[in-house]
């Protein structure tokens, strides 16, 4: 596992580390709490653990609207999380999805949550570094990521990874945390890093720069930080008990106690300019 790896597994999977056993585990032990049968469950009852991006299931419906997605497209997912965005572009757009993602537990939960709720069969899931897959090229229509570019140190060859997985003309759809014009450093943590060294923004310009570099010309860009704030700003209320929260598991259960305050920084994060969120499609030259 190389150092990168090893820090991502480490900010992702923290609880395991102290001893509160693997994510699935925990996550099947809450569901059972909160009534439900780990091995039947429905998209609605996983919403909260398994879209891990601002803006959560609408903001996934957005990007896929925006791409124009149709019935049988080949996804690649990347940076895949627990496979929410594989499982609502397989359930609602008929899509047949690939996710890969660098931490060994989400790839486990995603694994366990498509089973559960019936979409093994259109999705699948590997562990991989998305510079370097193992995956056969042109054998996609369409790299789709969400919040995963952040953690990615390299960006480049994260790009000339999907240049080479993509059919010839396949588009790129991508809602990406990016640098925002305030200057003044990060309030941490927040949920995709601890610490200033695990977290990899770009600025816009920079990231449509490397995008350019490697091939993909832009269809359509556009900023959703507003939007992106405001539900955040709803769902720290939520966490802050201002809003009774669903029985249901959410966040809380893989990154732990800190999530609060990692919601809370990312919404001051937004707030101050200092981030910035876009939303788009690009397609190979």
């Amino acid at each position: 596992m190389t150092d990168h790896a090893r820090h991502l597994n480490a900010h992702y999977d923290a609880l395991v580390a102290g001893g509160g056993g693997s994510l699935v585990a925990r996550l099947q032990a809450a569901f059972r709490a909160a009534g439900c049968d780990p091995d039947q469950l429905t998209l609605d009852a996983v919403a909260g653990i398994d879209q891990l991006h601002l803006g959560g299931r609408a903001a996934s419906r957005s990007l896929a609207a925006l791409g124009e997605l149709e019935p049988g497209a080949r996804v690649l997912d990347v940076g895949c999380g627990t496979g929410g965005a594989a499982r609502l572009l397989a359930d609602e757009f008929g899509c047949e999805v690939v996710g890969v993602d660098i931490t060994a537990a989400f790839v486990a939960a995603a694994e366990w949550l498509s089973a559960a709720t019936g979409l093994a069969g259109r999705t699948r899931f590997l562990c991989a570094d998305a510079a370097h897959t193992p995956l056969t090229g042109a054998g996609f229509d369409l790299v789709w990521c969400q919040h995963a570019l952040m953690n990615m140190p390299d960006v480049p060859a994260v790009l000339a990874e999907w240049r080479r997985l993509l059919v010839p003309g396949g588009r790129v759809l991508l809602h990406e945390v990016v640098a925002g014009d305030n200057p003044e450093p990060l309030a941490l943590p927040v949920p995709w890093a601890r610490t200033a060294a695990t977290s990899h923004l770009q600025r816009r310009e920079a990231l449509e720069a490397s995008l350019e570099t490697a091939g993909f010309m832009p269809v359509c860009v556009r900023d959703v930080t507003e939007a992106a704030l405001a539900w955040r700003q709803k769902h720290t209320r939520r966490e802050a008990g201002g809003e009774t929260p669903p029985p249901l598991p959410g966040p809380a259960l893989i990154f732990g106690p800190e999530f609060a305050e990692m919601g809370r920084n990312l919404r001051d994060n937004l707030a101050g300019g200092k981030v910035r969120i876009l939303e788009g499609t690009w397609r190979l030259a």
